[in-house]
């Protein structure tokens, strides 16, 4: 809706949204224990920089969203095959699946948009773009700190706490998994797409 209609707004106030949106939800997921709220911020803040690109490439806008699908389709996989509700939960997932705990823990750091793993190309794009406007370009890197503590945090309890230093870790062993076939294929694009940022910049 935002892109049928972007040619009618206002280039300050879609910034200024887009600013308002990534520190709302930056700041909104540091006191949040549950995953799915913590996803719920981490939408709001991503919403703000896809707001932000809107708003200088509409091109730019495209790529963002796929990105962040993409990187949050694997997320909310993780948090479905390992029924995971809260951030304690994450402390004990280690013996379901070591790979898929590793791997979602660099998808993450990935979300939080640090180099050289997908999640930074859409970033570094739109503070490219952002380059004549540095006042705004600061801010917008400014809100992302918020974001990265949390998600450090979650990948702290995911990777770190490992057993045997949690209760409960012994019984994890008797589930079943059931990884879906298609998490190796959203889980390589979420952290290995970097290297490509000039193909798909110049294609969407």
């Amino acid at each position: 809706l935002l892109m049928m209609t972007h040619n009618n707004l206002n280039t300050n106030l879609l910034l200024a949204l887009g600013l308002t949106s990534a520190t709302i939800g930056s700041w909104g997921g540091l006191n949040q224990t549950q995953t799915r709220k913590i996803m719920a911020f981490s939408s709001i803040a991503h919403m703000g920089w896809l707001i932000t690109a809107l708003a200088l490439n509409q091109a730019l806008t495209t790529l963002t969203m796929i990105i962040y699908i993409t990187m949050t389709s694997t997320i909310f996989n993780f948090l479905a095959t390992t029924m995971t509700k809260t951030i304690s939960d994450t402390g004990i997932t280690w013996p379901i699946s070591p790979a898929l705990t590793t791997t979602t823990m660099l998808a993450l750091v990935s979300l939080a948009g640090l180099p050289p793993l997908t999640g930074f190309m859409p970033k570094w794009l739109i503070l490219k773009e952002l380059s004549t406007l540095p006042l705004i370009s600061l801010l917008l890197l400014m809100t992302s700190l918020p974001s990265l503590f949390f998600y450090t945090r979650l990948a702290y309890f995911m990777t770190i706490t490992t057993p045997p230093t949690t209760t409960n870790t012994e019984y994890k062993w008797r589930f079943n998994t059931n990884i879906k076939p298609n998490t190796t294929l959203i889980m390589a694009s979420a952290l290995l797409l970097l290297p490509l940022t000039p193909l798909l910049y110049n294609t969407t």
